[in-house]
């Protein structure tokens, strides 16, 4: 009954938060801003607002998949927040210039992850071969070492939380400052961005869960070798 919860838990939090992010997207993106401006302009005013004169707003294909480049220096933003005149697409071009202010302020946590990517990369693609290994073999080691690449991956995600809650925070800071919202949008703004964190909160959760859960198999294991 117990792994049946958990695997219930491990399940259904991710999926209440994407169905979280999507609907609150979906009910902001038919608010259209005061200020007229679409999602690429709203980025382009405050980076130039910062003097990021040479971060670039392009646009990307895909659902939901703006992002910034700290590589090239680019604001990537899908072609609906692009192009949009929404509160959801303010939102979300202001979230990700925030990851650009980031980016030039050396924000630690920023920097933090940048540095976890590789390895990050490494443990996520090898992790589960060696633990399946390690379970299947009842090689304790194997299984160890499977744990410790695990460890590094989700490090990365709990290292992401405070960068993007600190990015939504900018953002807000920045649409406020900046006069692109009114004082009675700022709370629908708002709620765009925490259902956006929401989704990085119940990823971080499910792999921390999942890694202790990990560990307390190899403890079992130990115990009967």
């Amino acid at each position: 009954m117990s792994y049946l919860i958990y695997l219930a838990i491990i399940i259904l939090v991710p999926i209440y938060a994407q169905l979280k992010v999507r609907g609150a997207y979906k009910k902001f993106s038919k608010v259209y801003s005061s200020s007229g401006m679409t999602g690429a302009q709203v980025a382009r005013k405050i980076l130039n607002d910062n003097g990021l004169y040479h971060v670039s707003v392009e646009e990307v294909g895909g659902f939901l998949s703006d992002h910034y480049d700290p590589r090239t220096k680019t604001v990537r933003l899908s072609s609906a927040n692009y192009h949009g005149h929404s509160l959801a697409a303010t939102a979300v071009a202001a979230h990700e210039v925030g990851h650009a202010i980031q980016d030039q302020q050396n924000y630690a946590f920023l920097r933090f992850r940048h540095a976890l990517v590789p390895v990050a990369s490494i443990g996520s693609n090898f992790a589960w071969v060696l633990i399946m290994i390690g379970i299947f073999a009842q090689a304790s080691g194997m299984l160890l070492l499977g744990i410790i690449f695990m460890a590094s991956a989700v490090l990365f995600q709990v290292v992401t939380l405070p960068v993007e809650f600190n990015a939504s925070s900018r953002a807000m800071d920045q649409v406020i400052a900046s006069g692109i919202i009114r004082n009675d949008e700022e709370r629908e703004t708002k709620k765009v961005l925490n259902a956006a964190a929401l989704t990085y909160v119940a990823a971080a959760a499910v792999a921390v869960l999942e890694l202790v859960r990990l560990i307390l198999i190899y403890t079992g294991m130990t115990r009967e070798e």
